[in-house]
């Protein structure tokens, strides 16, 4: 049992991360809106970065075959379409209905749905870099928050921009990033069986990012018919966030 605090600490630790939407408490409503649209393009290029750099060369690594990882990102394209279409058919009940509210409420739960198995899937990692050796552990865990700093001020600005409040975004933040302890919890008490099943959700969730970066949030950013400086600014927000997670390949 004590092979599990060090894994738990490391993944709680991971999780205060996504208290960083704490700062934006001492901001105006108005001031938080005016930077939301930098926020979706930092978290397009985090989603899309995660995704390509990170989950799916882990991927193919780890699956021997590439045919496999290539058809579990197809799965999690279409898992996310169909969760999308699912809420669309729940809260719209009429024929080419366009309520905001709808529009705002599929997003924000497809949004959590990635993070939260994201996280799930960093304390796995957590866990069995940690079961390997302490130095591997504190490598891996160093690894994971240099990559949630970005990617949870990406997912606050999505939560915010999509009409939730501050004090709710960072709750349902941090619920999504406990999802590390589970995680963690999870890899301890079912052992390898559960090991080799968060290697096949590395590509399930990389298709989902894919998705959701691809279909919901840059869609979003051509809805504004920003000027031309603001759309210039918009794209280096999105390379930004691509070569942050470029960055963390130096120390993995």
């Amino acid at each position: 049992m004590s092979a599990l605090i060090l894994p738990l600490l490391a993944a709680l630790l991971v999780s205060l991360i996504s208290l960083i939407g704490i700062f934006f408490v001492f901001f105006k409503l108005s001031s938080i809106k005016k930077i939301t649209m930098i926020l979706v393009s930092f978290a397009i290029g985090g989603l899309l970065g995660d995704a390509f750099i990170h989950l799916l060369p882990e991927s193919f690594e780890k699956i021997s075959s590439k045919t496999a990882v290539s058809i579990f990102s197809i799965a999690g394209i279409l898992l996310f379409f169909t969760l999308e279409r699912i809420l669309r058919w729940r809260h719209c009940h009429e024929i080419d209905c366009q309520e905001p509210k709808d529009e705002d409420h599929h997003v924000v739960t497809l949004s959590l749905v990635g993070d939260t198995v994201h996280n799930m899937i960093d304390g796995m990692v957590i866990a069995a870099s940690f079961f390997v050796s302490q130095p591997v552990g504190i490598a891996t865990t160093l690894a994971v928050i240099l990559h949630e700093i970005p990617q949870e001020l990406g997912h606050f600005g999505i939560l915010i921009h999509h009409g939730l409040s501050v004090r709710k975004a960072i709750f349902y933040n941090l619920f999504s990033a406990l999802a590390s302890v589970i995680g963690v919890l999870l890899t301890y008490f079912l052992g390898n069986y559960i090991g080799h099943v968060s290697i096949y959700l590395l590509p399930i969730t990389a298709g989902g990012f894919i998705y959701l970066a691809s279909s919901d949030l840059i869609p979003e950013l051509h809805r504004h018919n920003p000027k031309t400086t603001e759309s210039i600014f918009q794209l280096f927000c999105i390379i930004l966030g691509v070569s942050l997670m470029s960055l963390l390949t130096l120390i993995e």
